[in-house]
C-alpha cells in the first residue's frame, strides 16, 4: 500500500516536472520568436535607411540573443527548482506513510514497545543473568 503510494507520488512528481518544463520551453521558444521576428523587422529597415539603423540592429539583435539565452538559462534553473521541490515533497510522503504504518502497528499491538526490561519485543533473554556482567 505505501509502495503504491510512493509509485503515484513519483508518478505525480514526473507529471509536474514534465508540464513545467514543457511549459518554460514554450515559453523561451515564444521569447526567442518575437526576438528574432523585431531584429529581423530592423535589419530590414537597416538595409533601407543607412548603416546607423543597421549598426542599431546589429545592437538589438546582439541583445536579442543575450535575451534569449537568459530566458533558456531562467528556464532551466525552474526546472531545477521544481524537481528539487518534487522530491523534497516525496520524501515528506513518504516519511508520512511509514508514520502512519507505525501508528497502525503501534495500534494493533504489533510495535516492538521497550515493555520487557529494556528488550526488544522478541529478542532471546534466555542467557540473561542478573547480577552478572558480560563484557
Amino acid at each position: 500500500m505505501a509502495s503504491r503510494r510512493q509509485e503515484r507520488a513519483r508518478s505525480y512528481r514526473e507529471e509536474k516536472t514534465g508540464q513545467m518544463t514543457g511549459s518554460t520551453q514554450e515559453k523561451a521558444r515564444d521569447a526567442k520568436d518575437t526576438v528574432s521576428d523585431t531584429a529581423q523587422t530592423a535589419a530590414d529597415r537597416a538595409g533601407q535607411t543607412g548603416s546607423y539603423i543597421g549598426q542599431t540592429a546589429e545592437a538589438a539583435k546582439q541583445k536579442a540573443a543575450g535575451a534569449a539565452q537568459y530566458v533558456k538559462e531562467s528556464a532551466i534553473a525552474g526546472k531545477d527548482k521544481t524537481a528539487a521541490i518534487l522530491q523534497q515533497t516525496g520524501e515528506h510522503v513518504k516519511s508520512a506513510a511509514v508514520g502512519a504504518k507505525d501508528a497502525v502497528m503501534s495500534t494493533l499491538g504489533m510495535a516492538g514497545d521497550d515493555n520487557n526490561g529494556g528488550c526488544a519485543a522478541g529478542k532471546d533473554t534466555s542467557t540473561d543473568k542478573p547480577g552478572r556482567d558480560y563484557q
